[in-house]
């Protein structure tokens, strides 16, 4: 899994996360520091559901065939690929169906003993203290209990990402190495004409487009600008317009930001500058 870690950024954002943060660090940790027990990682953050979307995406970009997922807001969980009849005890009582956790945990932990596993447990703030102590089991010992069944995990393949709102259990997030996911990125990154193939023609367009970055206190990624560019090159034509394609092609930007009178200048000087650029193009290329 590591071999391809110079290519960690590209990978998540090919699987729906873009950021200009940089998450190798993060791996090597995870991965290249020798561990006695199940590798943790504990998601902390503001950025809302992005925090679930970093999860997937960083099981899919580190190849785990196997990804379980459980929400423990979902009130109506996925049902199980076999659903069994009911069972009794040895008494003859009618046994309540196995919770929707305990399925997700034992199977995961039936996976791992024959390939990579990546357990996803999400909102874990709205469980029970009791499945914080169940988890810490599981991440020390290895075992998870079902009604008096053991499932034993294979440290060597079982990696379990939490997710939660709020503090989890204290010994549970010693255990595992946290991440903060904000609903903006750390990094900000002023990107420049070359960055996306343009040559000086553009750079007026960028010092705009950074200077109206820094007024609304954004860090888009790559990905947004570029199709933001697309949009300046071939739909902007009006001060509406951009405003719609700000908003629509960049996550991190708020409709009451364009709305902001400190930003008005900032936003005609962009599509001043998007037109003169546009002007340059037509008379160089002899565009229609």
């Amino acid at each position: 899994m590591l071999e391809a870690m110079s290519a960690l950024s590209a990978k998540l954002a090919e699987y729906g996360f873009e950021s200009n943060d940089d998450y190798d660090y993060l791996v090597r940790c995870l991965f290249a520091t020798p561990y006695t027990g199940i590798r943790l990682l504990n998601i902390e953050g503001d950025g809302e559901r992005r925090k679930t979307a970093f999860a997937v995406a960083l099981a899919r970009a580190l190849d785990y065939p196997q990804i379980l997922y459980h929400d423990f807001t979902d009130t109506h969980p996925p049902l199980p690929d076999v659903i069994l009849p009911p069972t009794r005890d040895e008494l003859g009582r009618m046994e309540p169906p196995i919770e929707p956790l305990d399925r997700v945990v034992s199977e995961a932990c039936a996976h791992s003993e024959g390939e990579p596993t990546a357990l996803i447990v999400d909102q874990l703030q709205a469980a029970d203290f009791r499945e914080h102590l169940r988890l810490y089991r599981l991440i020390k010992e290895g075992i998870w209990e079902v009604r008096g069944a053991p499932y034993v995990a294979n440290p060597r393949h079982l990696f379990v990402i939490l997710i939660s709102k709020a503090p989890i259990y204290h010994s549970l997030r010693k255990e595992g190495f946290r991440l903060w996911i904000g609903r903006l990125p750390d990094r900000r990154t002023p990107f420049q004409p070359a960055d996306f193939g343009l040559g000086p023609e553009a750079e007026a367009v960028f010092a705009a487009i950074n200077r109206l970055f820094e007024l609304f206190d954004v860090a888009p990624t790559h990905g947004e600008l570029a199709r933001l560019l697309v949009d300046l090159r071939l739909h902007v034509r009006t001060l509406e317009h951009l405003r719609l394609s700000l908003y629509g092609r960049l996550e991190s930007v708020e409709r009451e930001q364009l709305n902001d009178e400190r930003t008005q200048d900032a936003q005609q000087q962009l599509l001043d500058t998007a037109r003169a650029w546009l002007l340059v193009e037509h008379i160089e290329y002899g565009t229609d």
